[in-house]
């Protein structure tokens, strides 16, 4: 699912970041009297109502030109309006109207249709009518809402989602939609081009060259794939200009998006913290996942053995990655970039799999008898029966007497025992464990 993306703008100090922190419900940007806290944008998943979107908070518009901050931030709210499909204005009910306020509303008049303008601290609600001033801003009528108390907050949720566009379906939903994704610099743009025999992505030894992700349609053995090709993924502390930030929002995008990503990694680097990062990431997803490590030619001192080697480290710190697999490759030289392809096709439909009801029971009885639940406080716990119940990723059910006693590795041990069944190679296995409805329950 592709969400849409909703920004928060206005002045310092008015409180957007209490606002975010509100709408995300939990303490994610630091809030503070001190105004201009907030400089870098960050961004969350936000939900209401069912409903999903990315929140991006801003800096306060700061007037006047010469200060180099100043004018980042100025840059950095006036892509986030760019970028956006709804724009917040907040704006501060208990100071009034400023004159920055219109300023901040002559940027925004063109993009009216997508502006929703927020009369914050109105403390009093609902006896206040302090909100009334902004009608002036000629930006339609100001909600108003007490981002710190929450009151009117519920309200300005509904009319948000109520305008966000509807979820975009892929052009192609028959194609296996493929993100390549990684830290900037590893080579992803030079694999895509290899495989697609072109050159479709700008590719130069400068990190972070490539803003936007570009879609590149190939077919190969029948089947369309449709590569994404991203911007370098970083850890968020290191997103400091507001064209990286907006890549990796893009990049987060690209895996909602994807069946399948290949996660590039520097081999003269090795696998660094951030790959791990990416790749829990793309699991959580749901997605396919497969390791492409590229530069594999500029390894020196390495035998038949140091891609394995290198392999079992990697999966001896990260468990998640047992069952994903890893190929060795070179964009420069093309050494084995097209078994990207293969695995491609075979984690997709691994990915697709279902499993008869009969053969997750025989195995869910095989499991249990070989290694029986643990009690909790002497009573025992036991698997009743057990079924396939999605796909993309596969996705299972086990019924219980009493679910929310069986442990964490207990489960562990069951997707065990599914992986060496089945296989899934490339692609996270999900377990819910679900309490039997009484008869009763059913009649109901």
């Amino acid at each position: 699912m592709k969400r849409a993306t909703v920004a928060i703008v206005g002045r310092p100090n008015v409180g957007k970041s209490t606002l975010f922190n509100r709408m995300v419900g939990r303490r994610e940007a630091i809030v503070s009297e001190r105004p201009g806290v907030t400089r870098d944008r960050h961004f969350s998943a936000a939900s209401w109502r069912g409903k999903e979107f990315w929140l991006v908070d801003t800096g306060g518009w700061i007037p006047g030109k010469g200060d180099a901050i100043a004018e980042a931030i100025r840059r950095h709210v006036e892509r986030a309006i760019a970028e956006s499909d709804l724009v917040l204005f907040v704006v501060d009910c208990q100071e009034g109207l400023q004159p920055v306020d219109e300023e901040i509303a002559q940027i925004l008049r063109p993009h009216r249709e997508r502006v929703i303008l927020v009369a914050n601290k109105a403390d009093e609600l609902p006896e206040t009518t302090s909100h009334h001033a902004f009608h002036a801003l000629g930006l339609g009528e100001p909600i108003p809402v007490s981002a710190a108390s929450g009151k009117g907050s519920g309200d300005l949720l509904d009319l948000i989602t109520s305008r966000l566009p509807e979820t975009r379906a892929p052009q192609d939903s028959a194609a296996i939609q493929v993100a390549v994704v990684g830290r900037p610099n590893v080579g992803k743009s030079s694999i895509v081009n290899r495989l697609l025999g072109e050159e479709r992505s700008i590719v130069t030894p400068e990190p972070g060259t490539t803003r936007d992700p570009v879609d590149s349609l190939l077919r190969y053995q029948g089947r369309t794939l449709n590569f994404i090709d991203t911007a370098g993924l970083r850890r968020r502390s290191k997103v400091i200009d507001e064209i990286e930030f907006y890549s990796a929002l893009r990049t987060e995008r690209a895996i909602e998006r994807a069946d399948v990503c290949v996660l590039v990694v520097d081999a003269t680097l090795g696998f660094q913290s951030q790959d791990v990062r990416i790749a829990r990431r793309a699991l959580e997803q749901g997605c396919g996942l497969i390791v492409a490590v590229n530069k594999w030619d500029l390894v020196g001192d390495k035998d038949a053995g140091t891609a394995a080697r290198g392999e079992k480290s990697v999966k001896e710190r990260v468990p998640e990655l047992q069952a994903i697999p890893f190929v060795y490759v070179s964009a420069l030289t093309g050494l084995r970039v097209r078994k990207i392809l293969d695995l491609v096709l075979s984690v997709a439909e691994e990915r697709g799999r279902r499993v008869t009801t009969a053969e997750v029971n025989r195995l869910l009885r095989d499991l249990v008898e070989r290694n029986q639940p643990p009690q909790k406080a002497g009573r025992e716990v036991k698997l009743l029966y057990a079924s396939q119940i999605g796909v993309a990723p596969p996705t299972f059910a086990v019924v219980a007497n009493r679910p929310d006693d069986i442990p964490e590795s207990y489960r562990r041990y069951l997707l065990r025992g599914f992986r060496e069944a089945w296989g899934f190679e490339g692609v996270p296995i999900r377990i819910r464990f679900k309490k039997k409805r009484s008869k009763s329950a059913k009649q109901d």
